[in-house]
């Protein structure tokens, strides 16, 4: 059994929003223009997205996935495991669980967005058999800020 075997995965629960914003900010997933509360709130009042929180056995969060689909695919958001506790297998059961949250909902492609630069996520997911698919990703704001990087 490895490490990653002895943690609980479920929907996050109100007392666990602080440590899921603080374990995504120990991970570098928050960006200025990225406000963690709103993107929880917005999850969670959506219908269509939920955030599952890995518990070690003392009841700490130690992983975070937001997932949610669009109708017909289902997209990876916010995929974290606290720093000390990678490589135990807690962010292939992340992924599978979202994964399985997708299939729940007839959804049958899983796709995700990783920034260019970051070679160690790629790797972790193209270990799990995702893999680049060419496209352009054009977006704009609604309230015509510039685009950030």
């Amino acid at each position: 059994m490895s490490a990653g075997d002895t943690f609980v995965i479920a929907a996050l629960a109100d007392p666990d929003i602080e440590a899921v914003i603080q374990l995504w900010r120990d991970c570098d997933l928050v960006r200025p223009w990225n406000d963690p509360r709103a993107d929880i709130a917005q999850a969670r009042r959506s219908g269509c997205a939920d955030i599952l929180v890995a518990k070690a056995p003392d009841g700490s969060v130690v992983g975070a996935v937001m997932v949610g689909d669009d109708g017909h695919r289902g997209w990876f958001y916010y995929v974290a495991v606290a720093p000390g506790r990678q490589k135990t297998g807690l962010g292939r059961r992340l992924v599978a669980s979202g994964e399985d949250w997708m299939r729940r909902r007839g959804i049958e492609k899983a796709q995700l967005i990783i920034r260019d630069t970051n070679a160690k996520v790629r790797g972790f997911y193209e270990s799990l058999s995702y893999g680049v698919q060419p496209r352009i990703l054009m977006a704009r704001w609604l309230d015509d800020r510039p685009l950030t990087p």
